[in-house]
């Protein structure tokens, strides 16, 4: 099972259940904690390969990832918990397992926050992608991190969320980093299928208004979605809850109150 960790609410019934991206670990909601442990109960998850989930016995993960599969971990650890139905935050490519885990078990999920979403690859990414897989096998893997992190949060205000990201996936292996890598050929046609599909669960956008590489389908999913909103943050990139952490904090519980 995966690493995780809990903060229980001493009143509080509700649970928020953190899912962070490719190359992170949960150390990327360092912001979020200590505000949103005040309000309501936290589950903490690193997905396999990735932060404390990394000394776990390889073994189990011997099959080739899937969004899908890589979902049904986090799903493990929600049912060995028994959470109840819970708000599922994730950031980068953990909205993508978010809404993949509303998608496999609606009944699990009250409500889905979005920062940094990922709801489509601009043709930009797409070539990211092309050359990372042409060059995965060959180059170490920290130099093709290094550059996506440039090209996704290239500015200076950006440099917090780049070095965390950099920080934690120094502690992946070349190996976990390719099998992570080689889930880029299913993004396509799986968000093209989230972008049809509303399941009718409430979900709240978060972007910055820098994030120049999926800010703009991320407009076009909430036009298409009538339970989605977007809230855009100024002078921010592509790790919102990291580059302003106070706004993304006030949008998010007060969001999740709403659905009370």
């Amino acid at each position: 099972m995966l690493y995780f960790k809990q903060f229980v609410h001493s009143k509080n019934s509700e649970w928020v259940v953190f899912i962070h991206g490719a190359g992170g670990s949960s150390a990327v909601w360092h912001k979020q904690i200590r505000v949103l442990k005040q309000e309501f109960n936290l589950l903490l998850i690193d997905l396999r390969g990735h932060g404390k989930s990394i000394d776990l016995p390889q073994a189990i993960w011997n099959d080739e990832y899937t969004f899908e599969a890589v979902t049904e971990d986090i799903l493990e650890v929600l049912g060995h918990l028994k959470l109840p139905p819970a708000h599922l935050m994730g950031v980068s490519l953990g909205t993508i397992l978010a809404r993949q885990l509303a998608e496999m078990q609606p009944h699990r999920v009250k409500s889905l926050i979005m920062a940094g979403a990922i709801s489509r690859l601009t043709t930009q990414s797409q070539v990211l992608m092309v050359l990372g897989n042409i060059f995965k096998r060959f180059i170490p893997y920290m130099w093709l991190y290094r550059l996506f992190a440039f090209v996704i949060m290239p500015r200076k205000q950006h440099a917090e969320s780049r070095n965390l990201f950099i920080q934690e996936a120094q502690k992946l292996c070349q190996k976990e980093f390719i099998r992570w890598f080689k889930l880029t050929k299913d993004i396509n046609p799986l968000l093209k299928y989230f972008k049809e599909k509303d399941l009718g669960i409430p979900t709240l956008y978060v972007m910055g208004d820098q994030d120049v590489m999926f800010l703009e389908p991320v407009k076009k999913i909430v036009r298409a979605h009538k339970h989605a909103i977007l809230r855009i943050l100024d002078h921010c990139g592509h790790v919102v809850n990291v580059e302003k952490p106070d706004e993304f904090n006030q949008l998010s519980i007060a969001f999740i109150k709403n659905q009370l």
